[in-house]
């Protein structure tokens, strides 16, 4: 259920804002790193953004169990990955979360 609900609002996404969304590469891990890289000061609970560098993509990790925990509803859920996506999305290509999505965070 949850990697369909990411599916479903990458789709959303990809079709308000192709260009942005083609750039990226996202992933769905069961929780974050617990030992994080020495670049890496304080790893997100929730998702983590990577700039592109090296010749890879950028790229966006949501962690399921962490969200999951967190939202005690499905729709909670949905609205969660939602607004960690724009978030992220928004961090990676220099916008403003509500500039991507007017509804993200309410």
């Amino acid at each position: 259920m949850f990697d369909d609900m990411v599916a479903a609002q990458i789709r959303r996404l990809h079709e308000a804002w192709p260009d942005l969304v083609d750039a990226i590469q996202f992933a769905v891990e069961d929780v974050p790193p617990s030992s994080p890289a020495p670049w890496e000061d304080q790893p997100d609970l929730l998702s983590h953004g990577f700039a592109a560098g090296r010749g890879i993509p950028a790229r966006i990790v949501l962690y399921r169990l962490p969200m999951q925990t967190r939202c005690r509803t499905r729709m909670e859920l949905q609205w969660g990955i939602r607004d960690e996506l724009v978030s992220r999305l928004a961090d990676l290509t220099g916008r403003r979360p509500d500039e991507i999505d007017p509804d993200w965070g309410m």
